[in-house]
């Protein structure tokens, strides 16, 4: 039995699998020029990463 992978990799090696992954890549481009979309991701990012500060100094091991 071939495994889940395998059937993946055959399905984006098809003429119907790229055409589907060519659609998706395009829609997604045009999201992604959206000022409206850009807004929205914006906003998830801030919410995401909120609490966390610059990632950089988490005080871990300071002793602190």
């Amino acid at each position: 039995m071939a495994s889940m992978f395998t059937k993946l990799t055959e399905l984006a090696n098809s003429p119907k699998g790229k055409e589907a992954i060519r659609q998706v890549t395009e829609r997604a481009q045009q999201m992604a020029k959206d000022p409206k979309t850009r807004a929205k991701i914006d906003e998830a990012r801030r919410k995401f990463q909120g609490g966390r500060g610059s990632g950089t100094d988490r005080g871990w091991g300071t002793g602190h």
